[in-house]
């Protein structure tokens, strides 16, 4: 199967188990919120933190099916994170994927609970996985609220927050885009492990992946604010003018060689692992992506 057939059917695979997921719900009353939930959540996206956790459960021998409850809650946790950014009281964006906010459609409120949903529901669904070693369950969920939470994702957004009247130090830029963009696909990358019973030298090389990847993904995202078009992203580009970001701090040319090297890097950890083509031909490929 070549990368494209895959990351089809993960991908699929992904977006019914979200639709099934939310189904549930929809005979409750509140089905404004739920509405809401759905726009954002089934709205396109790349899945990449879901297809992390399903190609990491495959690649340590379990059927990556017994993954799915662990990637529809990160791909869930990273929709609420997006819909919390565009608020106007956050980044105050019209535009995500194309199409309007979930603020500019259903509302600050709505769209403010639609993300607290989404964060909670991600606890319920991943609840439902099915662990080679039960016992690592609470392993799991304690790994997915660390990377989600105020240590985590919500951490980096709080210290750009705080940083937004200076200029950052190498140093303090490579800990907040850590935090907010690598902890989430950590967690995604770990939970595959665990749903695979992988080992622990395994949940190493996945958080080493994990962080080297995260960072080359953050970078090219800071690229594609200054070189993307609109049309391309699907949102506004040059939102980043004056912020802390990576071209800021190296430029454009500087951060090309950057995203090469930590993807090189992140490659590199996946040795421990007996088949990772896949992946691999993933992570390069996203070194050459435009949205």
């Amino acid at each position: 199967m070549n990368l494209d057939q895959r990351t089809t059917e993960y991908r699929a695979y992904l977006e019914d188990c979200l639709k099934e997921f939310y189904a549930q719900f929809h005979d409750q009353p509140q089905k404004r919120l739920f509405s809401a939930v759905e726009y954002s959540l089934l709205g396109g996206g790349k899945r990449l933190r879901g297809i992390f956790a399903l190609e990491f459960c495959r690649m340590c021998c379990g059927h990556w099916k017994q993954a799915a409850p662990f990637a529809g809650a990160v791909e869930m946790i990273h929709t609420y994170s997006l819909i919390h950014d565009d608020l106007p009281c956050m980044d105050n964006d019209d535009f995500r994927r194309g199409r309007p906010t979930n603020h500019r459609v259903y509302g600050e409120g709505i769209a403010t609970l639609a993300g607290d949903a989404l964060l909670t529901d991600a606890f319920l669904l991943a609840s439902t996985a099915r662990l080679p070693q039960p016992e690592m369950m609470s392993r799991a969920i304690e790994l997915l609220a660390r990377c989600a939470g105020s240590a985590g994702m919500v951490g980096g957004q709080v210290l750009d927050i705080m940083s937004e009247d200076r200029e950052l130090t190498e140093r303090e830029v490579l800990d907040i885009q850590s935090r907010k963009t690598g902890e989430l696909i950590r967690a995604a990358c770990c939970l595959g492990v665990l749903a695979g019973g992988g080992s622990q030298e395994q949940l190493d090389g996945a958080a080493k992946f994990a962080a080297d990847l995260g960072l080359a993904f953050q970078i090219r995202d800071d690229m594609l604010d200054v070189i993307g078009t609109r049309e391309e992203m699907g949102k506004g580009v040059g939102t980043d003018a004056g912020k802390n970001t990576f071209v800021r701090l190296y430029g454009l040319e500087a951060c090309e060689e950057l995203v090469r090297t930590y993807t090189r890097r992140a490659v590199e950890a996946l040795e421990v692992f007996p088949d990772s083509a896949y992946l691999t031909g993933l992570a390069e490929s996203l070194t050459r992506r435009r949205v």
